[in-house]
């Protein structure tokens, strides 16, 4: 399935790099923190998390199903640190093999998927017994007066300029309902200064499948 958001990928690969500089640099850092053997990335964007694997990780997959995007991580593949893998795949159909990663990450996708159980279970089914999931995402907000604008920005045009991101998403208990055990939950808002917005409260953590 092609998936094309033109728009929406010059926006992002800009605006990603502003949120490295912001502090996401040092998220994706502690994201990938300590993995080892062969990753598998879903929805790998522009390839931002690719600098920070550290030297014991054999080989990344670096998934992406937006053309424009792929293209940017392809380019990029080249000057990380470990070897990379750019394929085109959704993260509800990934093309992996059953039980051949010892890690997946996730980072900023899960707030976009069309469908996040079947997304999960995809990682589940491609981790090896006792492998990690490691996943950085925006979430639903703690607080009902924020959670109340997430709501009324997924209803009107959030969604739509956004490629179908939703910020209303309780990310963390369709992680445990997909079967996984969080082991590591950080839980913070970013930008960490000015006004909350409707994507500010993010979650940092690590978990591990049946």
């Amino acid at each position: 399935m092609a998936v094309s958001h033109p728009i929406f990928a010059r926006v992002f690969a800009r605006a990603s790099v502003v949120m490295d500089r912001a502090g996401a640099a040092a998220h994706r850092r502690r994201l990938v923190a300590g993995l080892r053997g062969r990753v598998v990335e879903v929805g790998a964007g522009n390839g931002r998390n690719l600098p920070h694997y550290p030297p014991t990780v054999t080989g990344v997959l670096a998934v992406e199903p937006e053309s424009r995007l792929r293209d940017i991580v392809r380019a990029a593949a080249p000057a990380a640190p470990v070897p990379v893998t750019v394929a085109a795949g959704l993260a509800e159909a990934l093309p992996v093999a059953d039980a051949s990663a010892d890690a997946v990450v996730l980072s900023l996708v899960l707030c976009s998927v069309p469908d996040q159980a079947a997304a999960l279970r995809e990682a589940r089914r491609v981790l090896r017994p006792g492998g990690e999931l490691r996943f950085y995402e925006h979430v639903v907000a703690e607080t009902p007066g924020l959670r109340r604008a997430q709501r009324l920005a997924d209803a009107t045009l959030w969604p739509l300029c956004c490629a179908g991101c939703h910020t209303a998403r309780d990310t963390v208990a369709a992680i445990r309902a997909a079967g996984f055990t969080v082991t590591e939950l950080d839980r913070f808002r970013f930008p960490p200064t000015g006004m909350p917005g409707p994507a500010s409260p993010h979650v940092l953590g690590r978990a591990v499948g049946p």
